[in-house]
């Protein structure tokens, strides 16, 4: 074993080398076998350990260039500046203007998060709200937890008016007249809807237009040739 400041110059050049390592390199850098050894050695430089990967990677403290979220990747292992992966989530949760669903949870940390919240609610760190369905988690703090559910159903229900989404028989509709009128010279937004409802078919421009984008269907710009006279 390294006397510590031996030790500190070995764990200072295998983390420029390397931002990330596993037990058995440590073990090799300090010249020991023991796991107590090179933990206390670890300490006095200040150390994380991965959240991801059932904790068995580390880095120095001062390694990590953390996102906004204080998350840090490095060849897919995780690390949160909170530590723990449990502490990581509670305070994604708690820093949310509209709480955080386990999926989005999932996505910024890139692991499964079912058995942290789980505790988390259970030791009463972090509330749960049921919404459209799912759960959406919450402060634990009551005021924060009623303004996060709030902020969440506002969201919701800008989304919802924002969002043009065409009737099944009306997008059927647009696709058949696309294909009917692929030889005009137009094929815009207007011009379909005028062609419906020539047919007795009522549709908007904005349902028309996302038909159109969702199916990737390219809108032509008016002809400025002259008709053929055949």
């Amino acid at each position: 074993m390294l006397d510590p400041n031996a030790s500190c110059l070995a764990l200072e050049r295998l983390f420029a080398q390397r931002p990330v390592a596993d037990l058995n390199q440590l073990g090799r850098a300090l010249h020991t076998r023991s796991r107590m050894s090179v933990f206390r050695r670890l300490s006095v430089l200040g150390y994380l350990s991965s959240y991801s990967h059932t904790g068995r990677y580390y880095t120095l403290r001062s390694v990590p260039d953390f996102n906004a979220d204080g998350l840090w990747h490095y060849q897919g292992v995780g690390f949160s500046r909170d530590g723990t992966l449990k502490s990581a989530v509670c305070r994604l949760v708690e820093v949310s203007e509209a709480g955080r669903t386990q999926h989005e949870l999932q996505v910024r940390l890139g692991v499964r998060v079912h058995n942290p919240l789980l505790e988390l609610v259970e030791s009463k760190r972090l509330g749960r709200e049921p919404f459209d369905g799912e759960y959406v988690y919450v402060a634990s703090k009551r005021a924060r937890a009623s303004a996060q559910v709030k902020r969440r159903r506002d969201m919701v229900a800008t989304q919802a008016q924002s969002a043009v989404v065409a009737e099944p028989t009306i997008e059927v509709e647009v696709l058949l007249e696309v294909i009917h009128g692929v030889r005009l010279p137009e094929q815009n937004a207007e011009n379909l809807v005028a062609r419906l409802r020539a047919r007795g078919i009522r549709a908007s421009v904005a349902e028309v237009t996302a038909v159109l984008e969702h199916h990737g269907v390219k809108k032509t710009a008016p002809s400025r040739s002259r008709p053929s006279k055949r």
